[in-house]
């Protein structure tokens, strides 16, 4: 029936429409989203004059809420999909996020190009799902194909030219790659990182990645932030924090 709707209404009010009122009204019902208490969790730890990356920005419906977070802030909004940058941008003016810039780039370990893919499941195209084309995904993968931009955040580290405090990162298990290109900024800056990760060779190294940068790998129980334990939580939702 979902999809059904989705359909119906990407076909009434065409592709772009129809990704701007879903975004603005995620936006509003978020805080009520059972599923987005880890992020919630982790928006209060920002700081509000933080200035934070928000890595796969989407439709901006968490770019939204980060901005509201950091008022006396900035927010650096990534996103390199078309119709989505577009849909950002228009969420961007709608709400006036003065603090808010948006990059229409992917991020990556290596300047170049990517190719990526809206899927089209049932007649709907997924923008939530977009992803970069891997052998390691082997579902919805069928759909509008794209090139797009790619750059490592490091290159762009004296360009952005602040202190970054927090990252905000979702690229459908392209993390790994892209924290290979921000080494230097985490290693610089020391940013808390939201991040969600599927349970495969990605997450470990993740995992790693961030172990050797002496973070403490945390999720968000019972309202609590606490020590991950593979035996005890099942999540794909982590929070990494730096150690001091």
């Amino acid at each position: 029936m979902k999809s059904l709707i989705q359909r119906i209404l990407q076909s009434l009010l065409g592709f772009e429409s129809y990704l701007l009122v879903f975004s603005l009204y995620k936006i509003k019902t978020l805080k009520w989203d059972r599923g987005e208490k880890d992020f919630f969790y982790f928006l209060n730890l920002i700081p509000h004059n933080g200035h934070v990356l928000d890595l796969g920005a989407n439709i901006g419906i968490m770019t939204y809420h980060l901005s509201q977070r950091v008022n006396h802030g900035r927010v650096i909004a990534f996103e390199p999909i078309p119709w989505n940058a577009n849909t950002l941008r228009k969420v961007v003016k709608y709400h006036k996020l003065s603090n808010v810039e948006v990059e229409e780039l992917a991020l990556g370990n290596e300047n170049g190009h990517l190719r990526m893919v809206v899927p089209i499941v049932n007649g709907v195209k997924k923008q939530g799902l977009c992803h970069v084309i891997t052998p390691e995904i082997t579902e919805f993968n069928e759909g509008i194909q794209v090139e797009v931009a790619q750059i490592t955040l490091d290159s762009l580290q004296s360009t952005i030219g602040v202190k970054i405090d927090a990252i905000k990162i979702d690229v459908e298990n392209f993390e790994y790659s892209v924290f290979q290109g921000a080494k230097n900024v985490i290693q610089t800056d020391r940013p808390l990182v939201y991040c969600e990760l599927w349970d495969n060779q990605n997450r470990l190294n993740c995992f790693e990645f961030f172990t050797n940068l002496n973070y403490k790998i945390m999720v968000v129980d019972k309202n609590k932030l606490v020590n991950f334990e593979s035996k005890l939580h099942q999540t794909q939702n982590f929070i990494f924090i730096p150690n001091t």
